[in-house]
Formats: C-alpha cells, structure tokens, sequence
C-alpha cells in the first residue's frame, strides 16, 4: 500500500486489505516494493493534486519501483487518486478529467462487472452488480474512440457504471480499466469502503477477493 503526502485512503485500504492477506504500508520516497506480491495505490490528494491529479506523485520514487514491478507482471491496482496516478505514469491508457458537473460527489453507486476474467475481477459473475461509493472531482473516464474501441476488443473494460448511475461522464459508463496484460488495473469506486457490513455494503470486498485467490500459487 503507497503511501504519498496527501494520501486520505491508504488506512482504509491497507485494513480492507489484511482482511484477505497481509498488508503493509510503502512510503512514497522508497525506490523499491520490497517482496510485495501486490501493490495499491490508495485515493487521496497525491501532493495536493498540484498541477493535475496524479501527475506529481507519477514522478516519486515508489512508482519507479511500481512501474517495474507492473513491467515483470507484478499485480497494481488504483484506486481513485491511485487510478489517476497509474494514468498519468502511462500504466493504464486514457486520461480523468473533471467530472461533467464541475463538483466533488461523494455517493453510492451501482456497477456492473463488465469482464470476470481479470485477476481483479475472478471472484465475481460477468454482469453482477456492485454496490460501491464513489467520492472525486476528476472521475471522468477520457480516451479517444480508437482507444476505447481497442479496450472494448480486448476486455480491458472490467467494470462499468449500472445504466443511469455514471456520476462523472464517463465514456462509455467505464467505471475501471486494465492494462493489456491485465495485471493492472484502475477505477474510481472505492471498493475499500465497502468490505464491512456496517457501511451498507460488503461488495468491494470481492474485488480485494479476487486479487487475493490469484496471488495464492496453486
């Protein structure tokens, strides 16, 4: 779990993460990820989203070390904040912008599992329904027609807004993305705030799931 001045989510994560195995938290300055079998990057306001959201953090040291690890077939996932930085460091295609309606949401939300085949994504149904909060000001899903057509060719499209629940604009609903080799992946909801029964919803906890059974050798 990184860990960046502005970070507000890593806790949660970190804890939604030792639900499933063991976690620990990485420091933006370290230039290596250790034996980590999986890295998340959290939500938050990676160096006060100075510039634009991401695009400080994409140059800290950590994301050397993350970039390489992805490289070697290493497990990243983004969330939010972290999915903005995994765009802005060329890990993930596309771009978010500001939200459609200029202001920060902070909601629940219903997504739809959009492929099962992804190693975030093995625990659930193709067309299950999530119910995860979203909570952002820049969650707007941006790539040319050419890029998300590749996307949607290659099921790099794993989760999308349920019809009529997109908060942000995004294109085409897209609610999360894979790189090509689908060892990372990005997306907006926060699945780590829905793990614990007492929030409403336990829907994120299968994503955290899937991750977790795919690191386990078999």
């Amino acid at each position: 779990m990184v860990r960046f001045p502005g970070s507000c989510d890593e806790v949660d994560a970190l804890l939604a993460c030792r639900r499933f195995g063991e976690a620990e938290l990485l420091w933006h300055g370290e230039r290596t990820v250790g034996d980590a079998d999986a890295v998340v990057i959290p939500g938050g306001f990676s160096y006060g989203d100075y510039l634009r959201c991401g695009a400080i953090a994409r140059f800290s040291p950590v994301m050397e070390a993350v970039g390489r690890f992805a490289a070697a077939g290493g497990a990243v996932l983004g969330i939010c904040n972290g999915f903005q930085v995994l765009c802005e460091a060329g890990l993930l295609p596309g771009a978010l912008l500001p939200n459609t309606g200029r202001r920060f949401l902070c909601r629940q939300v219903e997504v739809e599992v959009a492929s099962a085949a992804s190693l975030f994504t093995r625990a659930c149904e193709w067309g299950e329904v999530l119910s995860i909060p979203v909570k952002h000001t820049t969650g707007r899903y941006y790539a040319s027609e050419e890029v998300l057509d590749r996307l949607e060719a290659d099921g790099q499209v794993v989760l999308r807004y349920r019809h009529g629940q997109n908060p942000n604009g995004s294109a085409r609903d897209i609610a999360a993305v894979t790189n090509r080799e689908r060892n990372v992946m990005g997306l907006m909801p926060h699945p780590e705030h829905a793990v614990d029964p007492l929030t409403g919803s336990t829907d994120g906890g299968r994503l955290f799931e899937s991750l977790a059974a795919g690191l386990v050798p078999a």
